[in-house]
C-alpha cells in the first residue's frame, strides 16, 4: 500500500472499484471518507468520459421537483434504488457540489445545473479532492473477469495482469456511447456467475422511422411545442427530425412506452400532436374559410399555424394515409394526431442511456451479489431506467454511495 495512505491513518485492507464514472467515483469517495484505502481501475485513458459528454450541452445533475414525484420517474424500480435516492436526494447532491466549490442553480424547467454549466470544472475539482484523500487510480485496465482461483483479471497495455481478490465494486455502466468506455462486456463474466441480466437496450435514444425522400429537406429541423402519445403515455416538448427518424427530449421521454410496444408487437406507433393548443374543429373551420386561391398546403399551414418542419410531417402522414386535399375534418384531426410508425430505436452507440442490466434480485441489502460474496454492483449496469432531466445522474451518484456503504457494513460484519 502506498505510504501516503498509511499517513492518512487508513487501514491496510484495500477496496477495489472497477469503473471510473459517477457511480464508481462516488463510491470511492464514500469509502475514502470512512478511512478505507481504495484502488480504482478504469479501462479508458482518463476518468469520467461519459460524465464529460453528459455536460457538453449543460450538465443536468438532478431535478428540483418534490421527491415523491421524483421517485416515480424510475417506474417499477427496485426498492433498493429508491431507498438509495431517498438517502442521498437532490439536495444532498447540491450540497456536495457546493462543497467542491461548484454552486448550482435551478433552471426554469426545475432541472439543476452547476453554475459553470459544464461538467469539466466539477470533475476536475472532484478528482483533485479524491487524489488528496488518497485514491489510487489505474488507467487503461480493462476488466476481463476472474481467474479460477478468484483473482481479478485485467487487460493492460503491458499485457494481462491479475489482482488479488478483495471487496470489489463493479460500476461499469451500461452499453451506450461505448467509445467512452461502457460497452457492456461485463455481461459475460457476470452472467457466467448465474446472475440474471436483462438484455441491454437503448434508452433516451432516437427512433427509426421509414421517412419518404420528401423528408430529407427538413432533416435537422426542430418540431417545437408538440405532444407525443403512445397508448396511455403522453409527453410534451420538442423533437428533432433526422434522416433516420426523430430524436430529442420528448422522444427520449417516450422511450419506456415505445420499448414496451416494440417488445409486445415488434413495431410501434406514436401520435404526434403538432398543435396541442388548437381544437380540431377550429382548424377545420379555418380551412373552410381560407382563401380559395391559395394552394391546399398554404391553406393548411395558415389554418394550423405550422412551421415548415411540422408541415413536412403532416404532409408525410397525409400522403401515407391517402388523404385528399379539401377533406377539412380529416386534415384537422391529423394535425392533432399524426400517426408515426416506429421501426425501432437507433443504436446504443448514440443512446443517452441503457435499459436493462444486472438484476436487483441477485443483490442483498448491502448491494452485494449473492452468488459471489465480496462483489458489489452500482450505477447504470443495474436494471433500472429513467428519463433525462437529472434522474440518470442522480441514480448513479446515489447507488454508488449506497453500494459503498453496503461494502462497509458487509466487511464490518
Amino acid at each position: 500500500m502506498p505510504r501516503g495512505l498509511q499517513d492518512r491513518g487508513m487501514t491496510s485492507d484495500p477496496f477495489l472499484i472497477i469503473g471510473g464514472g459517477p457511480a464508481g467515483l462516488m463510491a470511492a469517495e464514500t469509502l475514502l471518507d470512512a478511512g478505507r484505502p481504495v484502488h480504482l481501475y478504469e479501462r479508458m485513458p482518463s476518468l469520467g468520459r461519459k460524465f464529460l459528454m453528459a455536460g457538453r450541452g449543460g450538465l443536468n445533475l438532478t431535478h428540483a421537483e418534490d421527491l415523491s414525484r421524483f421517485l416515480t420517474r424510475y417506474g417499477e424500480a427496485s426498492p433498493l434504488l429508491l431507498e438509495a435516492i431517498r438517502a442521498f436526494p437532490p439536495d444532498a447532491i447540491r450540497q456536495w457540489c457546493e462543497d467542491l466549490g461548484q454552486p448550482t442553480f435551478v433552471g426554469s424547467s426545475g432541472r439543476i445545473f452547476p453554475e459553470a454549466m459544464k461538467a469539466s470544472p466539477l470533475l476536475r475539482a472532484w478528482l483533485r479532492r479524491l487524489e488528496a484523500k488518497g485514491l489510487v487510480v489505474h488507467l487503461r485496465h480493462r476488466w476481463l473477469g476472474w481467474t479460477e482461483a478468484g483473482a481479478l483479471r485485467f487487460e493492460t497495455p503491458e499485457g494481462e495482469i491479475t489482482v488479488a481478490a478483495a471487496p470489489t465494486l463493479l460500476a461499469l455502466g451500461g452499453a451506450s456511447w461505448p467509445r467512452l468506455g461502457a460497452d457492456g462486456s461485463w455481461t459475460g463474466p457476470l452472467g457466467a456467475l448465474g446472475h440474471a441480466i436483462t438484455p441491454l437496450e437503448p434508452s433516451n435514444a432516437g427512433i427509426r422511422i421509414a421517412w419518404s425522400p420528401f423528408m430529407a429537406k427538413v432533416a435537422g429541423q426542430p418540431l417545437k411545442r408538440i405532444t407525443v402519445r403512445i397508448g396511455w403515455f403522453e409527453a410534451s416538448g420538442e423533437a428533432m427530425i433526422t434522416r433516420q427518424g426523430l430524436e430529442g427530449g420528448v422522444i427520449y421521454a417516450a422511450s419506456a412506452a415505445l420499448r414496451r410496444a416494440l417488445a409486445r408487437n415488434g413495431t410501434a406507433s406514436l401520435d404526434l400532436d403538432l398543435r396541442p393548443d388548437f381544437r380540431p374543429e377550429w382548424i377545420a373551420h379555418r380551412l373552410r374559410e381560407g382563401r380559395s386561391k391559395d394552394s391546399w398546403t398554404s391553406r393548411l399551414r395558415k389554418a394550423a399555424g405550422l412551421q415548415p418542419a411540422a408541415m413536412a410531417v403532416l404532409n408525410e402522414c397525409g400522403r401515407r394515409l391517402g388523404l385528399a386535399p379539401g377533406d377539412h375534418e380529416a386534415w384537422a384531426n391529423l394535425v392533432r394526431a399524426a400517426p408515426i410508425p416506429v421501426e425501432g430505436f437507433c443504436g446504443l452507440d448514440r443512446a443517452i442511456s441503457t435499459a436493462g442490466g444486472a438484476a436487483f434480485d441477485g443483490l442483498d441489502a448491502n448491494w452485494m451479489v449473492t452468488q459471489r460474496p465480496g462483489l458489489f454492483l452500482a450505477g447504470e449496469m443495474l436494471d433500472w431506467d429513467a428519463p433525462t432531466g437529472g434522474y440518470l445522474l442522480q441514480a448513479c451518484f446515489a447507488s454508488g454511495r449506497a453500494a459503498a456503504l453496503g461494502m462497509l457494513r458487509q466487511t464490518a460484519g
